[in-house]
Formats: C-alpha cells, structure tokens, sequence
C-alpha cells in the first residue's frame, strides 16, 4: 500500500512540475520537423491532451509494463524506454550496490573504535576528519579524483562503466572512483551516527552486567552493543537511498556512465515527459522496497520489534 501511495503521489507530482515548464517540448525534441510530425509526436506523448489525462493514460501502460516512447533529439523515431531502462539500470544498481557495500565495510568499524574510545585523541581525530568528508560535495571530489588518478596519472580508465562481464580488471578500474565519490561523504555521517549510538548503548546495564561477567571488550562491542545500535544507522541507509540515486546522477555524468541517473538528466535537457515519469517511478519502486527491506532487518536487529 505504501508503495502504491507514493508512487501515485511523487509521479503524479513530477507531472505537474513538467506541465509548469515554459515552451513547447516537441520543439525541442525535433527542432526540425514539419508541422505534421510534430503533430504525430505530440499526439504519441499525450502532450495534446491536459495533465490530469495524460497521467492516468501513463499510469495504465506503466503497470501493464508500457513505459511509453522515447524520442531522440536528432531524428524522430521513437523506440520504446523500456529498453534503455533494461540497459542502463544495472549499472546503476551496481554502482549503488558498490557504494553501500564500501560504506558499511569502513564506517561500521570505525564508528564501533571511535565509541569504543570516546573522547581520546583517536576520537577527534576521527570526528574532524568525518566532519571534513561531510563537507565535500560529491561532484567535487568526483571531479578531483578524475583529473588526478584518470587524467593525470591515468591509474584508472575514463572511458565510462566496463561491465564485469568484460573483465574484473576493465570493471574495477572504472568502477573505483565513481564509488568511492558517492562513498567518502557516507562513510563520514555513518560513522558519526554509529558512534553516538554506540556511545549510549555502552552506558546501559546490560553491557554493564556483560563486562562484570568478564566477557572480553571484543565481544560486548561486536556481539552485544553493535546490534541494538544498528537500527538508527539501518533507517538512515534505507532513507538515504534518495539522495544516493541524487548523487549518482551527478557522479554518472561526471564519469560518463550510461546509469538511470544519465537517463533522467537526458530527459530533462530533451523536454521527455513521459519517459521522465517512468524512470521517476522505477526509482520510487527501489526507494520503497529498499525501506520496506529495511523495516523487515528491524526484527533481525532486535526481536522486541516481532511482537509489535
């Protein structure tokens, strides 16, 4: 149901921020054609027709697995957005994949180390180092390690996303500084967040009660304090989907990847409406999968949450 919800609401949404556009997108989508093939498309794309119309004719032929048209800027043939989604989303959903795997690998341990030694040199250091990471914008450190480890030093290709069909080595030299991109400003506030987690749940009586047992400090931390300190973090991985498919938008273009992030930029620039809500909706489709995930971990994490 709540997929459902916001699905209806945040393409529906999208549409009447399209309808607000000034101009007349078959103009720019064939900037060339006669009058009469710009008729023929704007009848294809519903643009003849009001918003409210146009939407719930999309909404039809998307759950029927129609994603509509997609007219390239060039010529006037329109071939069929599913292909391209089918194309250009695992790669996207392999990049994401990558950056979640790279941040939790680094953040989960040095959150757990930082809490662990709460207020030590280490402990500062650690926090203005994550505070600095926040800062950096993605398109700026994807731009900087472009130019000095692809450009410069031509350690790592430029030439876009090499499959790992292709060859490990072709899909991690193209795979390595578009992750870590996305990943450095993640792995700063996922460690924050885990630290003060963990630094409350180490003052509580049962991790008391643990270390009067003589349960070594390895234990407690990984065995009894890491798990009911992840649900904080878990609800802000599943949430951060959003502005992870945001950043990846700009880090596709940037390293030219033929990602969804790619696909949605092109339907902007191009005035591609109804190819535009489709690939909205595909991402709302993970956004809510990926928390309704999230939301079944939780009675992982703590089975307390079983018998709400």
């Amino acid at each position: 149901m709540q997929l459902v919800v916001v699905l209806v609401v945040v393409t529906f949404f999208t549409a009447l921020l399209t309808e607000l556009l000034p101009g007349d997108p078959v103009t720019t989508i064939a900037p060339f054609a006669t009058d009469e093939q710009r008729d023929d498309i704007r009848s294809q794309l519903r643009l003849d027709q009001n918003v409210v119309s146009r939407y719930v004719d999309w909404l039809g032929d998307f759950v029927t697995g129609d994603f509509g048209e997609y007219f390239n800027a060039p010529g006037l043939q329109g071939h069929d957005v599913f292909k391209d989604v089918k194309k250009n989303l695992p790669t996207s959903m392999t990049l994401m994949l990558y950056v979640q795997v790279l941040t939790l690998l680094i953040a989960v341990p040095l959150g757990v180390t930082t809490a662990y030694r709460a207020d030590s040199r280490y402990d500062r250091w650690a926090n203005g180092l994550a505070f600095g990471l926040v800062a950096i914008p993605a398109f700026v450190l994807g731009t900087t390690l472009k130019y000095w480890f692809a450009v410069r030093y031509q350690v790592f290709d430029t030439r876009g996303w090499s499959p790992l069909s292709e060859g490990f080595s072709a899909h991690y030299k193209t795979a390595v500084l578009p992750v870590v991109a996305l990943a450095v400003g993640q792995i700063a506030a996922y460690s924050r967040l885990l630290r003060s987690d963990m630094v409350a749940t180490l003052q509580e009586d049962f991790i008391l009660m643990a270390k009067a047992k003589g349960i070594p400090n390895r234990r407690i931390l990984w065995r009894h304090a890491l798990r009911p300190s992840s649900l904080t973090l878990l609800t802000v991985a599943g949430l951060n989907i959003g502005a992870l498919i945001s950043g990846a938008l700009i880090v596709e273009t940037i390293f030219a990847i033929d990602g969804i992030g790619s696909l949605i930029l092109v339907a902007i620039q191009t005035r591609q409406y109804i190819a535009l809500q489709s690939f909205v909706a595909i991402v709302v489709i993970i956004y809510v999968l990926v928390n309704f995930l999230v939301d079944m971990l939780y009675t992982v994490l703590d089975p307390r949450i079983r018998n709400v």
